[in-house]
């Protein structure tokens, strides 16, 4: 009794919106720390959003507000010691180069494939090869993914005049080659010609 004390005055003073895992209670036998939380969920004090996953519910006059997926998805690859990028729609829409918000949000990880439903929304992670992890800044790994969604022939102006946008406001230069060689041909030779037309600019 002692053990469901403890745990339940964390989660009680825990800000809703708060995410658990068996493993933040490691102090704890993980099978029985399972059980527990499986226990609360069934008194409401916590909601299972996926398998091993709870949340401390922010509620509505519409129901259970759940955390932002950016949230969710920080905690997992904490929990994971994985790596997580946004790609596809998810990308796209994180760098302006579309302005459609997806229903589902979706990542590459370096950990394990998985989906988590959110009501009527869901967060899909999907594995991936260790290349697109290595990248050392933060705008070039989501670029690349949200230039490949997009498509080499889907490319329009619209959206080079927001790549380029980025690349101006988002100069990296500490790791901009190393990681321009880890992008695909196509993409490579694009961000290349743009970057020179930004540091040309700015020599006149």
């Amino acid at each position: 009794m002692g053990v469901i004390k403890d745990i339940r005055k964390i989660i009680s003073t825990s800000k809703d919106g708060s995410l658990f895992f068996n493993s933040s209670f490691q102090q704890f036998d993980d099978e029985y720390i399972r059980h527990v939380l499986s226990d609360l969920c069934e008194e409401g004090l916590i909601t299972r959003i996926s398998y091993g996953i709870y949340v401390k519910p922010m509620r509505s006059k519409f129901g259970i507000v759940y955390p932002p997926v950016g949230d969710i998805v920080k905690a997992i690859a904490k929990r994971d010691r994985a790596k997580i990028l946004p790609t596809g729609n998810t990308a796209m829409n994180m760098l302006g180069l579309s302005t459609q918000v997806p229903m589902n949000s979706e990542y590459i990880t370096s950990g394990s494939a998985r989906e988590i439903k959110l009501g009527n929304r869901s967060i899909r992670l999907k594995r991936s090869v260790p290349k697109n992890f290595e990248y050392k800044g933060e705008l070039m790994p989501i670029l690349v993914q949200a230039m490949k969604a997009i498509g080499k022939d889907n490319l329009t102006d619209e959206h080079v005049g927001i790549i380029r946008k980025l690349l101006k406001e988002h100069p990296e230069d500490n790791t901009w080659q190393d990681d321009v060689q880890l992008a695909p041909a196509w993409i490579r030779k694009i961000v290349t010609t743009l970057k020179k037309e930004i540091e040309n600019e700015q020599m006149d």
